[in-house]
């Protein structure tokens, strides 16, 4: 029987008919499972999935709000404190709402969010206030999300609230966890059905209900908010393409371990469950909510200061490419986030107009271009594409659009890389990936730093840069002084 795509399947499924003497129920066709594959049960109100991921933002900012006003926190004092609370629990990922229920697992998570601002008040306010506002806050934080998930799992025990899930893969834990779902109805899940390739004697529709490959068309269609991943390793570079193109900030993603009855290294709250089948929750990395926000304001804060400070280095440099160049800049069209083009602005170290080669030779570049490049300060003028927008301080470094589509074309990964703005340095490059270097290697290392993305990170990426630009130049002149 040909395989039928999600999208050209609109019939409702039938329901598994009895097992017979002697026979087994397949994978699906237990009681628990009937009836909640395919697309005839009802779907939950439109406003469901925009509304739960917000659910613990909400919570928080209210009663954050309460305390400030109760307290009668100065302005200055409640827009520093309160944002900056917020936004620790979104980067930490402590807003994303769990399938379990237990607030015991964020409360360190809490604290810490709670604490940590605090040290900016106390500048402001005595030290007795700060203390008195940092324990209301985290009694707070807590009160509010047990209150929520109370409410929450009342109105899921009616019926309401529900989201759909899907399992990516089938085996016995997935089935296993398919059940616990569907019977567990304080979780509130919905489970819509499995994703994985059919065999051929089965019937189509009854366990599978698309193609992993089908993902992103399966979870608009069916309002997913969240997806288990329950695939074999022959599978997952497959799969982890698919799981990229899809990701966003509402919907939750998790992974089923190898060995879910071993523990794991990692901490309660970083984990989550099922009715005791434990499962990981992918970082939201890159796609945190917060996350495009916070890595910008950084990049502002950042880039004037580094701007002012290497102002006098950059117009030495300039003149310097200009007694030997007809123009000290050149502009080059790149690809970045999502496949846009923008301008980057470098200092030219190439003689030969007209260069399209990967990598220029020592002839083209001359002494000046090559010390530039040797020692990166060919970029500096990329700071000025940060301030605009176009660019970003740590990312993929952007790639011009030919290269781009023959890398594309020749390595799955490398597309995924423009998950994110491109940026001046980047996860690949203080690894020494730069230049005439492996890209399937920099593909891999600029997807780890989009998954594991962090404000933290990218301070380590910009110290390490600026401790590699030194060593160059220092090295340059030690060189120099022995006449090599």
């Amino acid at each position: 029987m040909n395989w039928q795509p999600v999208r050209d399947r609109h019939r409702a499924v039938p329901a598994p008919r009895a097992a017979g003497p002697g026979e087994t129920r397949r994978p699906g066709e237990s009681e628990g499972l009937t009836g909640t594959l395919g697309t005839d049960s009802p779907l939950p109100a439109s406003w469901t999935p925009s509304l739960l991921p917000r659910l613990f933002p909400a919570v928080d900012l209210l009663v954050l709000g309460a305390v400030a006003i109760v307290l009668r926190l100065p302005g200055p004092a409640a827009l520093l404190y309160v944002p900056a609370v917020l936004l620790s629990l979104a980067v930490r990922g402590t807003q994303r709402l769990p399938l379990r229920s237990r607030i015991s697992d964020d409360a360190g998570s809490l604290l810490t969010a709670a604490g940590l601002p605090l040290l900016v008040l106390f500048a402001w306010l005595p030290v007795s206030r700060v203390l008195l506002l940092g324990a209301c806050s985290a009694t707070a934080l807590l009160f509010g999300r047990s209150v929520a998930v109370f409410v929450l799992r009342s109105a899921r025990s009616r019926g309401r609230l529900l989201e759909s899930v899907v399992i990516v893969g089938r085996n016995e834990v997935a089935t296993e966890l398919a059940h616990a779902m569907t019977r567990r109805s304080e979780l509130g899940l919905r489970f819509v059905g499995f994703l994985d390739h059919p065999d051929a004697a089965e019937e189509v529709g009854r366990d599978v209900l698309a193609r992993p490959e089908e993902l992103t068309e399966v979870v608009r269609r069916h309002r997913v908010t969240r997806v288990v991943l329950c695939c074999t390793d022959e599978r997952s570079p497959e799969i982890t393409g698919v799981v990229r193109r899809c990701r966003s900030s509402t919907l939750d993603i998790c992974v089923l371990p190898r060995m879910p009855g071993l523990g794991l290294a990692a901490s309660r709250a970083s984990l989550d469950e099922v009715w005791g089948i434990p499962l990981l929750p992918l970082r939201r990395g890159a796609h945190a909510p917060g996350g495009g926000f916070a890595k910008r304001t950084l990049d502002l804060l950042l880039a004037p200061v580094l701007s002012l400070l290497t102002l006098p280095v950059l117009l030495l440099l300039s003149i310097a490419v200009r007694c030997r160049n007809p123009a000290a800049f050149f502009r080059q069209e790149r690809i970045t986030a999502a496949g846009a083009l923008t301008r980057v602005t470098k200092l030219r170290t190439v003689n030969a107009t007209g260069h399209t080669e990967w990598t220029p030779t020592p002839g083209q570049c001359g002494k000046l271009g090559g010390w530039l490049r040797g020692n990166h300060l060919d970029e500096l003028p990329q700071l000025w594409n940060v301030l605009r927008g176009g660019m970003s301080l740590v990312g993929p470094r952007p790639e011009r659009p030919y290269y781009a589509m023959r890398f594309a074309a020749a390595i799955p990964s490398y597309s995924d890389r423009h998950r994110v703005v491109g940026g001046i340095t980047g996860w690949a490059q203080v690894h020494g990936l730069h230049g005439d270097t492996s890209i399937v290697e920099r593909a891999r290392f600029d997807n780890q730093y989009i998954e594991y993305w962090s404000l933290w990170l990218d301070l380590v990426i910009l110290v390490r840069t600026a401790g590699v630009v030194l060593t160059g130049l220092i090295g340059s002149r030690h060189n120099r002084q022995r006449g090599q």
